[in-house]
């Protein structure tokens, strides 16, 4: 199950010839592996996440602890994504995958115990959160070591989002039905199953690779700021974050927007539904009917427009207007498939791992802070003018990314040389 380091997969791990688009990524023995440990660990986090809640709030009453524990599964990503973002290059990458599998089993074993109080459930669930960053990012770096960094990887990488996204609309009402049958704690012990299955499927099904960085970073050339420093990948990080920031919008004030127009319940699902609808759409689209030239291509047309939906706001739309408008923002989040690829590109093989966890931790702080922004706006503004000025703003912010990604286009050979060199 050798890889040849940074480059196509091996003959040992290579799909069938004739096995084309995902078809082609599932045909590699490692990847499935690893996309079957997705499985179970995105399970894991999604029920844990619904049986904490539903537990913290039996415990207290309290509306606001109860919701404190979703929003602890955004707060510890910036913590743990930069200060354990070096652990992802500086050990064996199947290390630390199964230790960080382990890591949330203790942590959600922990949870079950009935003697753990209210603050320290409060505080495992920001241990599971702070290795959330360092776990994914680590995971993509060995995607690319499994699949190469070419379009296999691409459509890897493409196939775990659609699994999370496909969990927003599914998890949750499994999480619910679930606790119709057993209590908040029986829930959360049957997800520590989860978590060590993930673990096995890991440390059985992957192969043993050697660390990246650590003789690397005895010379003085890793460390966060190593990977930050140059142009070309900070600009792409940057392509990674800043849309999401506006994204979240209206997802976040789909409630208030649902009163605002005397919408029912049943339609506030539809808007929360919309636009993970739409990126799964988008994505499959993309992985399955265009090349790698093609995904290539559409970055910047559809990053660039992908916020522009949002103006429909302006008219303050019913339902089925609005759903629409987030549906079509979320099928140009496909932009993401060659974006993929440009920052497999660009980051060294030895700095892989610290950077995608970088990325990873970014992400997901940029939502938590995008909600809340999105919450005080809507404090003193109406809640559809906030949706259209997140749009407005957040096209103005990609639009000078994007420029700053093409300034940098010329420049990714001279970085290369000087990261790697």
């Amino acid at each position: 199950m050798a890889v040849v380091p940074g480059g196509a997969p091996s003959p040992a791990t290579a799909p069938p010839q004739g096995a084309r688009g995902y078809r082609a990524v599932f045909a590699v023995r490692e990847f499935r592996f690893v996309f079957g440990a997705h499985l179970l660990s995105l399970l894991g986090v999604v029920v844990s996440e619904i049986a904490l809640t539903v537990l913290v709030y039996d415990l207290t009453r309290s509306p606001l602890l109860s919701s404190l524990t979703f929003a602890l599964g955004f707060l510890p990503y910036l913590l743990g994504g930069t200060l354990l973002a070096g652990v992802a290059d500086r050990h064996p990458a199947r290390r630390v995958l199964v230790v960080c599998d382990l890591v949330c089993a203790g942590c959600v074993a922990l949870m079950v115990v009935p003697a753990t109080p209210v603050a320290g459930l409060l505080l495992l669930r920001c241990g599971v959160a702070a290795v959330a960053p360092v776990f994914n990012g680590t995971r993509m770096a060995t995607l690319a070591d499994i699949l190469g960094e070419g379009d296999l990887f691409v459509l890897g990488r493409s196939l775990l989002r659609i699994v999370s996204q496909s969990a927003l609309l599914a998890g949750f009402g499994v999480g619910g039905v679930l606790l119709t049958v057993v209590p908040p704690r029986g829930a959360i012990a049957i997800t520590v199953v989860t978590f060590v299955a993930s673990a096995l499927l890991l440390r059985l099904g992957t192969a043993r690779r050697p660390a990246r960085a650590a003789a690397r970073e005895r010379e003085g050339l890793g460390g966060t700021w190593g990977v930050l420093r140059h142009r070309r990948i900070r600009a792409l990080m940057l392509m990674f974050w800043v849309p999401p920031l506006f994204v979240v919008t209206p997802e976040a004030l789909a409630a208030p927007y649902a009163r605002e127009i005397g919408a029912s319940t049943a339609a506030l699902g539809l808007l929360m539904c919309a636009m993970p609808v739409g990126t799964i759409a988008g994505e499959l689209f993309a992985g399955s009917a265009l090349g790698a030239r093609g995904r290539e291509r559409i970055v910047v047309p559809l990053v660039a427009t992908g916020l522009l939906p949002f103006l429909l706001y302006a008219v303050e739309p019913g339902i089925a207007l609005a759903a629409l408008a987030l549906l079509l923002a979320g099928a140009t989040g496909a932009y993401t498939l060659g974006l993929d690829a440009w920052f497999v590109a660009a980051v060294p093989e030895e700095q892989r791992g610290r950077a995608m966890t970088l990325m990873t931790a970014g992400m997901m702080t940029i939502q938590g802070v995008g909600m809340a922004a999105a919450g005080l706006a809507a404090e003193f503004l109406p809640v559809h003018l906030v949706v259209v000025g997140a749009g407005v703003l957040g096209t103005v912010c990609v639009l000078a990314l994007v420029a700053e990604v093409r300034a940098t286009e010329v420049r990714d050979g001279a970085d290369q040389h000087v990261t790697s060199g």
